[in-house]
């Protein structure tokens, strides 16, 4: 790992010594993520409640700048410039290099329709293999680890050939046991294990950041 992102980690770890025992499975699912990107693969995210604002969370965290900033490659830049003139140069300016993610809790007219025509359980299942694909990660997020819909789209992934991943707390639950690799907090409250997983996804997204843009 570079320096930068061995600095950071360090760091995190003096603050958040708890979680010092999740450090190997962060690790692993840190360099799954950025197995997935460097093969032109993406991440699936869903959850529940504050769960479902903590997928969205991460998808914001990859699809932009995080603790980078991120420009655009020069060849990008200048294609943009040569193509669109005074508004190419803008955008060349403007976007970043973004990590694609999607969050399965943000289609409205998909889940409400298909809640409504087929089962309500199945929803983020559904979802997950329309899109995804070898190569391309799954993460589940669930406080308790037995959310059903997150279960189902974690068996989906395993199906698809996507790698799985829960994020969870208690004893794990059932996410735990479908999952690839497992990141259960040391926590029993909802919300002190929701505060737990905003402090490790940001240390994931910082990290596979780091490693992936040379910025």
């Amino acid at each position: 790992m570079k320096e930068r992102t061995l600095e950071f980690c360090r760091q995190f770890f003096d603050r958040h010594r708890d979680l010092l025992p999740l450090q190997e499975n962060i690790r692993r699912v840190c360099e799954t993520l950025m197995g997935v990107y460097r093969s032109g693969g993406k991440l699936l995210v869903c959850g529940n409640g504050g769960s479902c604002a903590d997928g969205g969370h991460i998808v914001g965290e990859l699809m932009k700048g995080f603790l980078l900033k991120r420009p655009l490659d020069p060849d990008t830049q200048g294609r943009l410039r040569e193509d669109f003139g005074k508004e190419g140069a803008l955008l060349a300016e403007k976007l970043q290099g973004g990590l694609p993610a999607i969050s399965l809790n943000a289609h409205a007219a998909l889940l409400s329709a298909f809640s409504n025509d087929v089962d309500p359980e199945l929803v983020y299942a559904q979802q997950v293999m329309g899109y995804a694909k070898k190569g391309d990660a799954v993460i589940g997020i669930s406080t308790s680890g037995n959310a059903t819909n997150v279960a189902y789209a974690l068996m989906a992934a395993k199906t698809a050939g996507a790698v799985s991943v829960a994020l969870t707390g208690r004893d794990g639950g059932k996410i735990a046991l479908l999952a690839d690799c497992s990141l259960i907090v040391p926590a029993q409250e909802t919300y002190r294990i929701q505060e737990y997983h905003l402090a490790v996804y940001h240390l994931i997204c910082a990290v596979v950041e780091s490693e992936l843009f040379s910025c």
